[in-house]
């Protein structure tokens, strides 16, 4: 018995054991809003200015020299001549500064900052309270910081019926004539960012792209409350040698990340459902970096190689530009494996088919929340022999209690007969002692791999599903899904046999409890799952229970004293 007591108990420990590790880890506050930009960038020498230090490159790899300091910083333009560009789209509003054409504000309209909130989800913001900007420039020879750039117009809308916006902004550096473009197209969080050329000099000029994202310690604005869910805050590289690495804003801060030379790659900053990205050109050789910038902000980076501009020539440099939610299918159109932003852990392999499933139900009933309620069906029936097999030991021993509790205490001063009388019992009636623990065995995996797919999910961000369940990626606010999950887990024991050892039985009873208050935190969208998940099993568990009670086969010459 010590042992059957000690393997019932390990699957009930593991599962304790990882539902308080993620609690802790999902433990969070909600950090602050964003301000909205100001138009005007504020004055040179004032807390907010926007940083001129030109962007900083690394002369080789961290093995071979150390990175060099930033280069000179030009002089800083006249207030005047620096008013953001503002840039808006179907799915961007986004503002440049002209000095060194840098996107220092992105909000996404078609997501709000919080439930019932008009404001959209700023990701990018150079704030007092958060400073997170896209960076981008030019490594030009004979010019050692950021160009001056104009625009014709201070701001831009893709109007209705266009698919396209260019905005061109206009430089010279030593007779260089230097557009910056940015492209946006409808309906995408992609913008191209590109460097037009034209060598007005008698000699050749060299050029790189640098690519940049600056980000400080400040907290993640899209993590939920406390004991809601959090995810990784911190940058991410793609190389073909390693198609995702994080590397968090610590190991930045310390020099960890070793520079490396790969073909094509990205590089990102994730938080909690959205990730802005630099993709390169996929064909080209790039330099992937680390390193923190004068203001003390850790930035991912990447610089393209080295290209000649002829005298008299012209060249084209660019990159992409990924700002908005982490959406698997935009994701993967902007690079290769940029789509593992969306990162449901170790699971993955069982989290992938889930979610894939997920939408395509979603595609043909159009509510997430109904949308879990049918995956939880398919994945039952999936599961439908198995918790068969384990609900019909449940109920033979549920019908030979009695006479396991005569053996109990016929042998009960003698465990060692006791336990030899039981398992020849077992045998002769076709029991299974642990056939009801394989249910949450199995299940397990799939829980928590659930969890992940769900706690990543963008798609269900203030998604509803009816009455008062308004967002699935957040708690109930009125705790009644979890008490219902709490409710069917209860009848779930009143099918199961009662346990002979007194210890264990209570141990049983107080589960409904526990698993009540650890799911009352849990993301809505994931107790549905449970709660649908328990009535089909009560209901497939009850089925089987009447017709093994009614079986007259089952336990038929049993002897009784």
């Amino acid at each position: 018995m010590d042992v059957k007591r000690l393997l019932l108990l390990i699957p009930l420990a593991v599962l304790t054991y990882l539902l308080v590790v993620q609690w802790n880890q999902d433990y969070g506050q909600v950090a602050p809003e964003p301000d909205a930009p100001t138009i005007t960038a504020p004055a040179p020498g004032d807390a907010q200015a926007p940083d001129d230090d030109a962007l900083a490159v690394p002369a080789a790899p961290r093995a071979e020299q150390e990175m060099t300091g930033d280069m000179p910083a030009e002089p800083a333009e006249p207030t005047s001549t620096r008013d953001l560009v503002a840039v808006v789209t179907d799915v961007l509003d986004v503002r440049i500064d002209p000095q060194g054409g840098d996107i220092v504000y992105a909000a996404l309209p078609r997501h709000r900052m919080t439930l019932g909130s008009d404001r959209p989800y700023v990701l990018l913001s150079d704030s007092e309270t958060r400073s997170y900007v896209a960076r981008s420039g030019l490594q030009l020879d004979g010019h050692g910081g950021r160009i001056g750039f104009t625009a014709e117009n201070t701001s831009y809308r893709l109007a209705d019926g266009e698919g396209r916006l260019d905005v061109d902004l206009h430089g010279e550096v030593n007779g260089v004539d230097v557009i910056k473009r940015f492209s946006f197209e409808r309906g995408s969080y992609a913008v191209e960012v590109s460097y037009y050329l034209a060598n007005n000099t008698e000699a050749p000029v060299t050029a790189r792209f640098i690519g940049q994202l600056a980000r400080d310690n400040s907290p993640d604005p899209s993590a939920g409350v406390a004991l809601g869910m959090s995810s990784y805050l911190g940058a991410a590289y793609s190389s073909p040698d390693e198609r995702y690495q994080k590397v968090d804003f610590d190991d930045i801060q310390r020099g960890r990340f070793n520079n490396r030379d790969v073909q094509g790659g990205w590089v990102a900053i994730i938080q909690h459902y959205f990730v802005s990205a630099w993709a390169p050109p996929q064909n080209q050789q790039n330099l992937q970096y680390a390193t923190t910038d004068s203001r003390n902000r850790n930035v991912a980076a990447f610089a393209g190689p080295v290209t000649t501009v002829a005298a008299d020539g012209e060249a084209r440099l660019g990159a992409t530009l990924y700002v908005g939610p982490k959406v698997q299918d935009y994701l993967e159109q902007v690079a290769p494996h940029l789509r593992l932003t969306v990162d449901y852990g170790w699971l993955w392999f069982i989290a992938n088919p889930l979610f894939w499933l997920l939408d395509q139900i979603h595609n043909l009933v159009g509510n997430w929340g109904w949308s879990i309620v049918f995956l939880t069906i398919l994945v039952k029936l999936a599961m439908w022999p198995l918790s068969a097999k384990a609900y019909k030991s449940m109920a033979r021993m549920r019908k030979l209690g009695p006479e396991m509790q005569r053996l109990k205490e016929q042998y009960g001063d003698d465990r060692q007969k006791m336990s030899q009388e039981m398992m020849k019992f077992y045998q002769k009636e076709k029991i299974n002692p642990l056939g009801g623990c394989l249910p949450i065995l199995v299940q397990m995996p799939v829980f928590i791999a659930l969890y992940w797919m769900l706690l990543e999910s963008v798609e269900l961000r203030h998604a509803p599903f009816m009455f008062w369940i308004q967002d699935l990626s957040m708690k109930d606010p009125f705790f009644i899904l979890p008490i219902l999950m709490g409710v069917s887990m209860y009848v779930q024991q009143l099918l199961n046999p009662t346990p002979p050892d007194p210890m264990q039985a209570k141990i049983m009873k107080m589960l409904p409890i526990v698993f009540t208050f650890f799911f009352l935190w849990f993301p809505a969208g994931l107790v549905i799952y449970w709660v649908v998940n328990n009535i089909i099993s009560i209901a497939q568990q009850y089925a089987i229970t009447r017709k093994i009670e009614n079986d007259p086969s089952v336990g038929k010459g049993l002897k009784t004293k």
